[in-house]
């Protein structure tokens, strides 16, 4: 991110230079593009100042659930800060959100966790249900004592997220972040067509590898992206199928959402743009953003505008 910032503010400094050592353009146009060439530096010099200044020292912490499941969190910031909690997708490992780790951990206590069957956590027989992982979360944040934690879900985290709320209420979060899935809002996802499902199902690794390389629509490091899809293949395939059979009705989700007082953030692709706009108009006061450039992994694809648009909430609506 440091030499994009870099490259950015270099490339308006150009245009500054260029400006000014300019005298056949006409004058309106020189003005024009001078306020062009101060936004460029404006912007570089926002982005940088969400950039991680030094390199942030990440931890592994494993933490053993009611029902003897070892879980694993990563683990960076100022021990006594306030608390967020990134919990990853369906199959995802924690580190996924690296980028946010790394930016956020210089003024929060950030704790990334591995669900059951993820990334480096155990891989118990069951507790693959809404239920079970929602209570995994408030283990996890029960770990604080009184600090309420700021919830972050993604995709099927945000389900989980959900689930926490739903059987143990907002006592202990400060606010929602909920990425890029349903909330049980209107209207409902429309189902692929009959065609549009081949014949035989691939195997599921290969299933698994298409997915995984789907989520992007900016190609990430070929290597990185290897590493995730061999990350996600570790949850096992009757796991991973019972993660995506939930046995609850929509209205449970959306039942969740309603039920918090706490500040929510809703960020979506263009495929839930009309659920988030039923949000806002069932619960006023939740702010929602449109990523319509970016794959399901959109903190990923986008990752300096996720974290400006992140801090910006946290700053305003959690902890001012």
């Amino acid at each position: 991110m440091k030499r994009r910032v870099a490259r950015a503010a270099s490339a308006a400094r150009g245009w500054v230079r260029h400006l000014r050592d300019s005298r056949a353009a006409e004058p309106g146009r020189i003005r024009l593009k001078a306020w062009a060439a101060i936004f460029g530096l404006v912007m570089a010099w926002l982005i940088a100042g969400l950039a991680p200044s030094h390199a942030v020292v990440t931890r592994d912490r494993y933490t053993v659930t009611s029902d003897k499941v070892r879980l694993r969190l990563i683990e960076a910031g100022p021990a006594t800060g306030p608390v967020m909690l990134f919990v990853p997708g369906w199959t995802m490992p924690a580190w996924i959100w690296r980028q946010q780790i790394e930016v956020f951990a210089r003024h929060y206590h950030v704790i990334a966790m591995d669900p059951r069957g993820q990334g480096a956590s155990d891989i118990p027989s069951s507790g693959y249900d809404h239920l079970r992982r929602g209570q995994d979360i408030g283990e996890v944040i029960a770990q604080f004592g009184p600090r309420p934690v700021l919830l972050i879900g993604w995709s099927l985290g945000v389900l989980d997220a959900l689930s926490y709320v739903h059987t143990y209420g907002d006592r202990q979060i400060a606010g929602l972040v909920l990425v890029d899935n349903s909330v049980g809002e209107d209207p409902a996802p429309v189902p692929p067509p009959p065609s549009s499902i081949p014949a035989r199902r691939p195997p599921h690794a290969e299933m698994m590898r298409r997915f995984v390389t789907s989520m992007f629509r900016h190609a990430p490091d070929q290597a990185w992206l290897e590493q995730l899809i061999q990350s996600c293949l570790r949850t096992p395939e009757p796991a991973a199928k019972a993660l995506l059979a939930y046995p609850v009705p929509r209205q449970y989700w959306k039942e969740a959402v309603l039920s918090t007082s706490r500040p929510v953030l809703y960020v979506v692709r263009p495929r839930w743009a009309a659920q988030a706009a039923s949000l806002v108009q069932h619960r006023p006061g939740t702010e929602t953003e449109l990523f319509a450039d970016a794959g399901h992994a959109l903190f990923v694809d986008e990752p300096a505008r996720f974290n400006a648009m992140l801090d910006d909430f946290i700053r305003r609506r959690i902890w001012p």
